[in-house]
């Protein structure tokens, strides 16, 4: 869907509202030492007696090498295995982690991070080797930007690091001129190409990550092949590892931070038939939890039993949102000239806006519970904040978020509107309207259908006239999208890197969602909206020291986008649907994406599942913590 760049840097992690000059200590979550976690480990209480999580897979680690990977279920593994510099909490809150504290320069361009005393590095059965210092970090990204070792996260580094581009490329070739330096043993000192507001977020990726040198030099070739051909310094040790029949995870004893480490075993077994074999095994206590397949979901919620296990995932990243093309180049016969005059039309595009019931179309998802990831904005909820605000709270756009944009009276006033001003325009009714899905998916395609049916049956057939193209997953986007073979459809975007700016990248000029930048519609002042909401983006991108304003800027951008019906948003991805699981959803480590969801510190796991009820409560408890936390962490 994207560059190869964005594909990676989706990877990343985010909350630059927790960014500070200097860290603050490290938050005890869950609190308290191994003596205190045992009291709640019981079989009467709230958490289960045994903290051994099991499971099954059926698809393998491709390596360990943390330098070189950049596939999830790579770096899925090795994020338990090594430490970062930073951390986050259960709230998204910053913490220290191998780094106590940090500071920036006035400029922005220089970090400098200073190191925890006494981390050690140990082999697979946690026999002490060194000690963690800045000079791994060092030799880490040596290795990084060397050319030969292939690796598939570089250029997230290059991108940001000064003269390490050059380096990689061969232009220079003293490393001392890249900006990573140790300064002593215990010092870090990055120097960036230019200020870099999420920069803190992008530590927690693993082309950031430690290696200690003179066993990199030793392994060369071999390093991370196999659980003996790694060093650890962070939560596990990968005692056992073995692909296509298991791995295990131990408890590192040598860890900073062992009291926080709760779960003692991570015992992962390897089957091909993994997906369909897991909700039996689940039922018999075999594994801890299992993700109920779409197709199961009705026999689940009708077991007097299941019912109460069951509960959604939490939400994801990805949004969904329907785009009016603006540049269309599908067949003659869709009328593509009648399109365009349609589309330029905002009085059209706000009928089909007020018209669409989006929670119609989400029922034939989520028939159980559809409010949940209906969202108003482009940019989720809970993935960016400053000054203790969510982004989605910021500017014009805290308006965006509390509208029901769905309203059969607005829709017919803007369809009457919309047939007088396109008359006039020499437009000819039905519009017709080319909305393309992928055969793929069976709930996108019965999603299509209800789409038609309730715009057409709402505004009329002598109105619109809209056609379904069906088209094979191969190529889709290809053939659709990209190719501008569309009038409305449903598109999605996931994040790329940690700042607002990311879910502006849709909508760039020559690029291949929308096309915005075809359209001659314009404002109440006779400018062109898209050339005011590009001049928006550019003056947001270009504030990189003030970031509340920075918010502010894209927050009213994304505004006007939504309020001028360029594109409708819709949904939010949910990562695994629904589940039943021992695994309690808000005590793990919260970040909008990257490595740090992947983590099992300060886990535990639960005597028994939470129930969707159970799910929701917590869910408003998290978020009521969060918003204190984000709030206390702005001060």
């Amino acid at each position: 869907m994207k560059k190869v760049l964005s594909l990676l840097l989706v990877l990343l992690m985010i909350l630059t509202a927790c960014t500070s000059k200097t860290a603050s200590e490290p938050a005890q979550e869950p609190s308290g030492t191994e003596n205190s976690a045992s009291e709640d480990v019981t079989e009467g209480g709230k958490y289960a007696a045994e903290q051994v999580y099991r499971t099954v897979y059926a698809e393998e680690a491709t390596t360990i090498n943390y330098l070189t990977t950049a596939t999830t279920v790579d770096f899925a593994l090795t994020a338990n295995l090594v430490d970062t510099l930073i951390d986050y909490d259960k709230y998204g809150i910053i913490q220290p982690a191998l780094a106590e504290s940090w500071e920036s320069s006035q400029d922005g361009l220089t970090w400098t991070f200073h190191l925890r005393k006494g981390v050690k590095w140990v082999d697979f059965e946690g026999n002490e080797v060194a000690e963690t210092t800045a000079n791994d970090f060092v030799s880490a990204a040596q290795y990084l930007l060397n050319p030969d070792n292939e690796s598939e996260t570089a250029n997230i580094f290059y991108g940001v690091i000064k003269n390490a581009e050059a380096y990689f490329n061969g232009e220079i070739t003293d490393f001392a001129q890249v900006g990573i330096q140790a300064q002593d043993d215990y010092t870090l000192v990055y120097t960036l190409k230019e200020p870099v507001p999420y920069f803190e977020s992008m530590l927690t990726y693993v082309c950031f990550f430690p290696a200690y040198g003179p066993f990199l030099d030793e392994m060369g070739d071999m390093f991370g092949t196999s659980n003996s051909a790694l060093l650890y310094n962070g939560a596990y040790l990968l005692s056992d590892f073995e692909p296509q029949m298991q791995r295990i995870l131990t408890k590192n004893p040598s860890y900073w931070d062992a009291e926080n480490i709760f779960i003692t075993e991570l015992n992962y077994k390897y089957n091909k038939e993994a997906a369909s074999l897991s909700g039996e095994m689940y039922k018999r206590g075999e594994v801890s939890d299992v993700i109920i397949p779409p197709a199961s979901l009705d026999e689940w919620m009708n077991d007097p039993v299941l019912k109460d296990q069951v509960r959604p995932d939490r939400l994801g990243t990805y949004t969904y949102f329907y785009a009016f093309n603006f540049n269309p180049k599908f067949d003659a016969e869709y009328q593509p000239e009648n399109w365009k005059i349609a589309v330029n039309n905002s009085s059209f595009r706000k009928a089909i806006m007020a018209g669409f019931n989006r929670l119609a179309a989400m029922k034939t998802e989520d028939p159980y519970n559809p409010e949940y990831r209906i969202i108003n904005t482009i940019t989720p909820p809970n993935f960016a904040s400053q000054s203790g605000h969510d982004f989605t709270q910021t500017g014009n756009l805290a308006a965006v978020t509390e509208k029901e944009f769905f309203n059969e009276q607005e829709a017919i006033a803007f369809r009457d509107k919309a047939k007088e001003e396109l008359a006039a325009a020499g437009a000819t009714f039905p519009v017709k309207i080319l909305m393309p899905y992928n055969t793929n998916s069976t709930f996108w395609a019965n999603e299509a259908q209800v789409v038609k049916q309730q715009l057409e049956t709402l505004l009329g057939k002598d109105f619109i006239e809209i056609t379904l193209l069906p088209h094979a997953p191969t190529g889709f986007l290809d053939g659709t999208r990209r190719a501008g073979n569309y009038a409305i459809m449903k598109c999605n975007w996931g994040p790329d890197y940690a700042d607002p700016q990311t879910y502006t990248d849709p909508f760039e000029r020559d690029g291949n969602y929308n096309f915005p930048e075809y359209t001659t519609d314009v404002d109440a002042q006779g400018k062109n909206i898209y050339e005011v909401y590009e001049s928006i983006v550019k003056e947001a991108k270009s504030e990189f020291t003030d970031l509340t304003k920075r918010y502010e800027l894209f927050a009213d951008a994304e505004a006007m986008l939504i309020e001028n019906a360029f594109v409708i948003p819709y949904s939010v991805s949910a990562r695994n649907g629904y589940v039943a699981s021992l695994v309690h959803p808000f005590e793990s480590q919260y970040a909008t994406f990257g490595i740090s969801t992947e983590r099992w510190k300060g886990q535990k796991l639960l005597a028994k599942p939470l129930s969707t009820e159970e799910f929701n409560a917590a869910q408003v408890e998290w978020q009521a913590a969060r918003d204190a936390a984000l709030k206390e962490a702005a001060k």
